[in-house]
């Protein structure tokens, strides 16, 4: 059903009529995909404002009664302040719950395997693109809902999240039940030293400012200067894993915002200072499917390459790093070839990498 709403308000009376066409779900919707909704609801809510409330929960605590909880909990992240840079404290009982397969099966997303990994080596998955909320990255490595433990058997994943949200009372037990850890070259390094191998470190190479190309049919990858996960890989001898997500880009619509422009601009800049990309994003809503916060339902298919052997290498030479960059770019666009048409890419679509 669509609803045209007509405004004529003088407020926007410089932009004349306003018209927007609203797109309401149908009243019967299976239970299935009402649960679906509701368990990516969930997640939207965490992941925008869910550290928002925890740290106005711990104020209000301490200005309460209660503020004895309060000083406990204080007492308790001050001696567990490292934990999310030394493997963080990942819940199989949290990654496992019923909701997660019911937030992979919205979309759908799907984990692809395209080569075994021996679980006697570790890895570094480099995972592409970031899009507006890393949404496939989520889904495959903090999460059982497409099952990974099954594809990779042996293989414990550890996606790397900025280390501010790790500083976030309440927050920070939540994310790292979902094997988040912190970005900081420490928690990497203490991963990737653990004798015996069977760690995968997840590294949206993009990082935030890749978020602001994350549009609907564009393929923007910001990796060529990016060097510092192909210094840590020669530095442990960690294999390194091409991921590339595609349909991730395709879930949400974003204000245009072309490099030069004054938003673009500003975005950059706020991004620069903060640390975070700031991205104008718009979706669906719970009950209709113009506009909201929800991501679109559109297929994501997570393919993970074959790996890049890596030899280890305490004191890589600049020679050593852009060498090994070049064949990790290579293999990246060969995985891409490989798989576009598959998964809905034109013939004559190419990656575009800055």
């Amino acid at each position: 059903m669509r609803l045209l709403v007509l405004s004529d308000s003088s407020s926007i009376a410089p932009c004349g009529l306003l018209i927007m066409w609203i797109q309401f779900a149908p009243l019967h919707v299976p239970l299935d995909r009402r649960l679906q909704t509701a368990a990516v609801l969930q997640w939207t809510f965490s992941f925008l404002a869910l550290a928002q409330c925890c740290l106005v929960l711990y104020v209000l605590l301490v200005c309460s009664q209660y503020w004895a909880l309060a000083v406990l909990y204080s007492a308790w992240l001050y001696i567990d302040w490292d934990t999310p840079s030394t493997g963080g404290r990942r819940s199989e009982w949290v990654r496992s719950w019923t909701v997660w397969k019911y937030f992979a099966n919205y979309f759908p997303i799907k984990l692809v395997r395209t080569a075994p990994l021996d679980p006697g080596h570790s890895y570094i998955f480099g995972f592409h693109p970031h899009g507006v909320l890393v949404v496939g990255a989520f889904g495959n490595f903090c999460t059982e809902g497409t099952g990974f433990s099954s594809l990779f058997p042996g293989l414990t994943p550890h996606l790397l999240m900025l280390p501010a949200w790790f500083r976030v009372p309440f927050f920070r037990e939540y994310i790292m039940s979902g094997s988040l850890v912190s970005s900081d070259k420490r928690s990497a390094s203490y991963l990737l030293s653990k004798k015996g191998g069977g760690q995968a470190l997840v590294i949206a190479v993009g990082g935030p400012p890749e978020a602001l190309d994350a549009k609907p049919g564009e393929l923007t990858l910001q990796i060529l200067k990016r060097t510092g996960f192909i210094k840590l890989a020669l530095t442990h001898g960690a294999h390194l894993v091409p991921v590339l997500s595609f349909g991730e880009n395709n879930l949400y619509y974003q204000v245009s915002n072309p490099r030069g422009s004054l938003l673009r601009s500003t975005q950059e800049k706020l991004q620069r200072i903060m640390g975070l990309a700031i991205p104008l994003f718009h979706g669906r809503g719970v009950f209709q499917y113009s506009l909201g916060l929800l991501p679109h339902r559109r297929p994501v298919y997570t393919v993970v390459g074959s790996p890049i052997p890596v030899v280890k290498n305490p004191s890589p030479s600049p020679e050593d790093i852009l060498s090994l960059h070049a064949l990790y770019v290579q293999k990246l666009k060969e995985l891409f070839e490989t798989h576009k048409i598959k998964y809905g890419i034109e013939q004559d679509r190419q990656l575009v990498l800055l």
